[in-house]
């Protein structure tokens, strides 16, 4: 029986909250992109991961990822949008907000990394999707202004948690990197490698996050090749995991 991925967030026990319904897919249960890779059977994979967790996978709130930094709040009349066909996902998005329940959030990723916001106060969640671009913008500091703006989020009070990615035993980057990040950059030789997670989490740390409220699911998706899409290793064919996050 194919099982799901760890929990996003892990003890301390405060975070099994039951407001609260957050997970990453792995390549067993199939290619989650109706855009990318072989999309014949992408319904039935989201429709039988999403089962496990009482989520209805035609509520699916999805987006036109765009590697950029733009982030979108969104309500009731966003569900289902890109549930079943891309063409209706959200234009030019890489990340949302909401403190309303019952909306599903959606991040599709083959190397980026999804980042999973939570804050129990409110409560309310934010969901990201960050490659080395949307990274290099910032994007976690524009989803954080957001929910500081709309919800009165205090970033000390934040739970985060990072989904598979290509990591820095793998992600080997161009000497112009070294202007675009000053952490998170791992030199091996004469080779430069990138962690995707290591730029976001010490974004997270300087935005006022606490350290032990950050939880890293830690597996390479490059490496973890054969439970995970990797798009730096199988190509442009290459599949979609799919992170989900959702209040109820």
């Amino acid at each position: 029986m194919l099982k799901l991925a760890p929990k996003v967030f892990n003890p301390p026990d405060s975070l099994n909250d039951p407001r609260l319904s957050s997970a990453f897919s792995r390549r067993a249960y199939g290619n989650m992109s109706l855009s990318y890779g072989n999309a014949e059977g992408a319904l039935d994979n989201r429709k039988n991961f999403l089962s496990n967790l009482n989520i209805d996978y035609k509520d699916l709130i999805c987006a036109k990822q765009a590697h950029g930094n733009n982030i979108r709040y969104v309500n009731a009349e966003d569900k289902g949008r890109g549930a079943l066909a891309y063409a209706t996902a959200i234009e030019d998005t890489d990340g949302f907000i909401t403190d309303l329940k019952g909306l599903p959030l959606a991040i599709f990723t083959a190397d980026c990394l999804s980042i999973f916001l939570y804050d129990p106060q409110r409560p309310a969640i934010s969901l990201i999707h960050a490659g080395w671009r949307s990274s290099k913008e910032n994007i976690v500091s524009r989803a954080i202004k957001l929910m500081q703006d709309k919800f009165h989020t205090r970033p000390e009070q934040l739970f985060a948690g990072f989904g598979p990615a290509i990591r820095g035993c793998c992600y080997e980057v161009s000497a112009e990197f070294k202007n675009y990040f000053s952490s998170g950059l791992v030199e091996r030789g004469s080779r430069l490698y990138l962690d995707l997670a290591g730029v976001n989490k010490q974004q997270l740390l300087d935005l006022g996050l606490r350290g032990e409220n950050i939880f890293d699911s830690g597996f390479c998706t490059c490496c973890a090749n054969s439970d995970f899409f990797s798009f730096r290793k199988e190509g442009a064919m290459s599949g979609r995991m799919l992170s989900v996050m959702m209040l109820r």
